[in-house]
């Protein structure tokens, strides 16, 4: 089995693999079209600085299909993303643990934890996931509207997340979304973009959004007790920004189904369900955390005596108690 980084003599492969691949981003590849992600392979050699790595994997048997995998990875991301694969019907168990290991090793150097990937569960390409060290965490499904959303819509006042937002609404995704989702999907620590939605001060949601030529990506997070919310939601989408005549992908994660009724009843069309895994490159430990003892007069205040050396004091001080006592009487 042999691997290398993709090469200008690998284009003519690329070419015939663009209608044979397997897209594993969604947001991507439904924003900003099919044909764009592979050809992100030209920047793989011009330099690491673009942050996408595309290898091409091959048996050393003549008769062999080789293989193409791209990883990309944001800057100040904690995960990368396997983001195609190609050619689909082609692909095996031995190429694809190869090209897990090596993209593995690849985040690793640039900082990732985690490797994530969504494929339709129907796809052979889970199970070969799996055995290459990935696991599901959450599934998905993605519907698309066309057009105006049905049904009754109540206007209310949602603005665009800013700084001064950033702490409601983080509070609302640790409240909405699974530990296990967080520990791999943390809320970037800046530059969050999309809108909110407060009532008496509270924030109940927030949509994410992610705006493409080919389509605009629409991820809600909302909080239970946003009750009758689906006209809130109908209003939003009717008068979303910057949408023009584009498409809106409306990413519901299993955690949230039951938004699925709501989106169906707007006239949405649906996806299949999305398998999303992860690979983790790194162990989460617990880190004992020091706390400062409190600075008075530019010292810092040491206490007197260890905490054991004061609980035996108690000891003592209570059996001298004791035996003045039974001197006096």
């Amino acid at each position: 089995m042999n691997i290398r980084p993709f090469g200008w003599r690998d284009w003519p492969l690329l070419r015939g693999y663009l209608n044979r691949g397997l897209f594993l981003d969604s947001a991507r590849v439904l924003t900003q079209g099919r044909a764009l992600i592979p050809m992100g392979a030209v920047l793989s050699y011009i330099g690491p600085s673009t942050r996408i790595y595309t290898y091409r994997c091959e048996d050393n048997s003549s008769t062999s299909t080789p293989i193409i995998g791209q990883l990309t990875c944001l800057t100040g991301s904690t995960y990368g993303r396997l983001s195609f694969l190609a050619p689909e019907d082609s692909v095996g168990q031995p190429e694809l643990s190869l090209l897990a290991d090596t993209m593995a090793t690849e985040a690793g150097n640039i900082g990732a934890f985690h490797i994530l990937a969504e494929v339709n569960e129907s796809s052979h390409v889970v199970e070969l996931l799996h055995r290459a060290g990935f696991a599901i965490y959450a599934r998905q499904r993605v519907w698309r509207l066309d057009g105006q959303p049905a049904g009754e819509k109540k206007p209310v006042s949602w603005t665009s997340c800013k700084s001064k937002d950033v702490i409601s609404v983080r509070t609302l995704y640790c409240n909405v979304v699974p530990g296990l989702v967080q520990q791999v999907e943390p809320l970037p620590k800046k530059g969050v973009k999309g809108v909110v939605y407060y009532q008496d001060g509270n924030l109940l949601a927030f949509i994410e959004l992610k705006y493409g030529r080919n389509g605009i990506w629409v991820q809600p997070f909302i909080h239970p007790d946003a009750a009758g919310f689906e006209r809130h939601l109908v209003h939003l989408l009717g008068v979303m920004p910057g949408r023009g005549n584009r498409p809106l992908f409306i990413c519901i994660r299993s955690y949230q189904s039951w938004l699925d009724s709501a989106i169906e009843a707007m006239g949405a069309k649906p996806g299949t369900t999305q398998a999303v895994l992860v690979r983790h490159l790194a162990a989460a430990l617990k880190v004992n955390q020091a706390y400062p003892v409190t600075v008075i007069n530019g010292k810092r205040v040491e206490p007197s005596a260890p905490l054991a050396q004061i609980g035996e004091m108690k000891y003592i001080e209570r059996a001298e108690a004791d035996r003045h006592s039974q001197a006096n009487l």
